[in-house]
This record gives C-alpha cells, sequence and structure tokens, in this order.
C-alpha cells in the first residue's frame, strides 16, 4: 500500500442530485492530494430499507455492490447532510446494511473520515457527532479533526457549485492528509501484525 494509491470511497448523504453535502464530496475529490483516489458511490438512491428477512444471502444487488466499494477501498469518506438534528434516515439504513455481517463488516477497523454542509449554522455538528456515536459499533476509526463542518453552504460556493471557501478547502487537505496517515499506518500494523 505504500507505493499504491489510497482508495478512498466517498459517500454523500443526501438523495437530493444537487445537494449540498453532494457538492462537498465532489470538492472534496477535486481536492484530494497526489497519492490518494477517491471514488464517489453512486449506490445510496438504490439502496432499501433494511430488513432482516434479506440478511444471509439474499442481500439487494445495490448492498451488495456498496458493500464491495467499501471493502475494496482504505478508507470512508462521508459528507452528511443534518435533518432535525441527526443523521438522515437514507444514509442510517445504508450503514445499517454496510454493518454486516457481525463480526465481518466491510466497516471493520475502516478508517472514517467526516464531513457536512448545510444552510444553518451549525454546519452539521450534531449530526456528524451521531455518526461517531454509530462507528463505534463497527470499530470504524473516525478522524478526530479537523472538523469540517460548513455552515451557510450556500455562501461556500459558486453557481456551478464549485467549492470557492479557501478555509474549508484547507480542512480538508488537512483531513485527507490525517485520513492518510491514519490508514497506511493501520494498514502497516495489520500487516506486521500477520
Amino acid at each position: 500500500m505504500s507505493t499504491s494509491p489510497l482508495r478512498v470511497v466517498g459517500i454523500a448523504g443526501s438523495l437530493r442530485r444537487d445537494s449540498w453535502n453532494r457538492k462537498l464530496l465532489r470538492a472534496a475529490a477535486a481536492l484530494a492530494p497526489s497519492g490518494i483516489e477517491v471514488h464517489i458511490s453512486e449506490e445510496l438512491p438504490h439502496i432499501p430499507l433494511f430488513n432482516e428477512d434479506l440478511v444471509g444471502g439474499r442481500e439487494p444487488e445495490s448492498v451488495l455492490r456498496m458493500r464491495a466499494e467499501v471493502a475494496a477501498s482504505d478508507a470512508l469518506l462521508i459528507a452528511t447532510p443534518e435533518y432535525n438534528g441527526g443523521v438522515p434516515g437514507v444514509l442510517k439504513n445504508a450503514l445499517d446494511w454496510l454493518s454486516l455481517p457481525l463480526g465481518g463488516s466491510a466497516l471493520h477497523g475502516k478508517p472514517v473520515g467526516l464531513m457536512g454542509a448545510s444552510p444553518g449554522r451549525l454546519g452539521t455538528a450534531r449530526g456528524q457527532f451521531e455518526l461517531r456515536n454509530m462507528f463505534v459499533f463497527t470499530a470504524s476509526p473516525v478522524m478526530p479533526g479537523p472538523e469540517v463542518l460548513v455552515a451557510h453552504a450556500h455562501e461556500r460556493f459558486d453557481a456551478e457549485g464549485r467549492l470557492t471557501d479557501p478555509d474549508v478547502a484547507a480542512r480538508i487537505g488537512l483531513l485527507f492528509r490525517n485520513l492518510s496517515s491514519y490508514a497506511r499506518l493501520n494498514h502497516h500494523e495489520a500487516v506486521a501484525s500477520s
């Protein structure tokens, strides 16, 4: 992994095609430094409601595709909206699917970077807090910082959806550096212990 690019799969936690968080994730992919490749998953709109009757060999194809994307990645990057002070239901639903199978989840030990954009003044702080708690159960280490909380999102992007705030861009750059360092260290420790 030291010579190969770090593979990051990105998930925008909104179904809206023109959402602020989709714009933020695209901006992050464009800002990714050399040595980091970001693949943005397009599976979220196709993930059905979690149903344990479908677990165990009958999972929907969209779930299997997203699970494979996450499993093949070195790290996960989530851009989450905040609905009613929490994580959007569609994102929570996808993470419930990804948390399986128990003991062999694609999320287990997967480093996670969080960010979020909102027209409000808190920039998805509460939604990201909820996500941090959720990832405890999948043993997914969430980067402690920097927090990428994009408040007043309508002022941070131009008419073409490009990020215009240099402070946000700098925080995204630092998040990538931290995510890369952790993922490479985690990979090195896993190889050393095998």
